[in-house]
């Protein structure tokens, strides 16, 4: 347990006693802001991520570029082509911030970490974020990567590939906000694993597949998917003429949808906490 000078510390935090004599109580530490805690946590996850992840972000990448190479036999061109390479690159977001964060929430639950992070005088939602942030980053080399290599193997155009600054982060948040929500909210270790599988399957199957030729319940299904926005915003990017209007609001759907899982998160997280 490390220890810290007395001198380096504020005021406020030095122990009660040495203010009013006869009383040996500390106060607790005042609770740290919201912006420099997640930054906190941000940096930590993005570090731990680099270390432990990395094979996965290969394997994520490399399954994504398999699978177009596949549809390639089947897809030509046009629409289709668009929807294969659009939901290719975010299934590589789909398998590391639905998937693994899924898993890693519930691992820390089962293993007890969130009592490590409940005694930390953080809020609940700088854990959420930081970790949610931290593994749609690392998704960043594998989405370009994915991306590139798909339009070269569709013929697709280049040109307008600033888009994933855009859509990674979005797709990121609404996929990193229901990861965090399904390991928090599965009661066991193993149920958030499936969980987090079964969702990123949701996202391959739903993304990579070209819409018009889904039946239609399951048209249904694939718009309630938080993916399913950053898909189309990507692929209305790689028609001749994209329409702007159409992309923005497609981004702003995804931005709607990636708050609101991230909130659930925050409140699945302060429920788990407490029990």
């Amino acid at each position: 347990m490390s220890t810290v000078p007395a001198e380096v510390l504020p005021t406020g935090a030095l122990p009660l006693r040495s203010q009013e004599a006869g009383d040996g109580a500390a106060p607790l530490a005042p609770r740290a802001r919201l912006l420099p805690a997640m930054a906190a946590v941000y940096r930590a996850q993005l570090s731990r991520a680099r270390v432990a992840r990395i094979p996965l972000l290969f394997v994520a990448t490399f399954q994504s570029i398999g699978i177009m190479v596949l549809m390639r036999g089947v897809v030509d061109g046009g629409s289709e082509a668009r929807a294969v390479v659009a939901g290719s690159t975010v299934l590589v977001v789909a398998f590391v911030a639905l998937n693994l964060l899924a898993q890693y929430f519930g691992q820390l639950r089962a293993s007890g970490g969130l009592d490590h992070y409940a005694t930390l005088p953080v809020p609940p939602a700088a854990v959420v974020l930081g970790a949610a942030g931290a593994y749609a980053s690392f998704t960043v080399p594998g989405t370009v990567v994915t991306a590139v290599a798909g339009s070269l193997l569709f013929g697709l155009p280049l040109g307008q590939l600033w888009i994933l600054g855009a859509v990674v982060p979005l797709a990121g948040a609404a996929l990193a906000g229901l990861g965090a929500a399904l390991g928090l909210l599965a009661p066991r270790q193993e149920l958030a694993t499936l969980l987090g599988q079964l969702g990123m399957s949701a996202a391959l199957l739903l993304g990579v597949l070209p819409a018009e030729r889904l039946p239609e319940p399951i048209g249904w299904a694939r718009d309630l998917l938080p993916s399913t926005y950053g898909v189309e915003a990507l692929a209305r990017t790689f028609e001749p003429r994209p329409d702007w209007a159409a992309v923005g609001l497609d981004l702003a759907v995804c931005g709607a949808v990636g708050v609101v899982s991230l909130a659930v998160a925050t409140w699945a997280y302060r429920r788990a906490a407490v029990r």
